[in-house]
């Protein structure tokens, strides 16, 4: 199953939000997964498909400082993919520089 871009914010006939970040990087990808989850209610699981090489280190570090929960590695053949579990109540993050929380 490959990652498509998502352009509504109904999920997968699984219950999963599919986001196509693979042509992002670091802030880019951060802030796309930070505005998607944003419209999401508590408890929703989002897919983050990307080229990022350092995404398995930035993803866990901002879920942990947002609130979110880092899911892992999912098995996507061709993209590297990973999940989130959104909360409701996320630890708001700057605008222009999603790895810094917001004072």
């Amino acid at each position: 199953m490959a990652v498509s871009a998502h352009t509504g914010m109904a999920p997968d006939a699984q219950g999963v939000h599919r986001i196509d970040g693979r042509a992002l990087r670091c802030a880019r990808l951060l802030v796309l997964l930070r505005n998607h989850a944003a419209r999401l209610p508590d408890g929703a699981i989002i897919h983050l498909g990307t080229a990022d090489p350092v995404a398995p280190i930035d993803l866990p570090a901002w879920c942990w400082m947002t609130g979110h929960t880092y899911r892992g590695t999912v098995p996507v053949p061709g993209t590297a993919t990973y999940g989130v579990r959104v909360t409701a109540t996320p630890v708001p993050t700057e605008l222009d520089a999603p790895w810094r929380v917001a004072r």
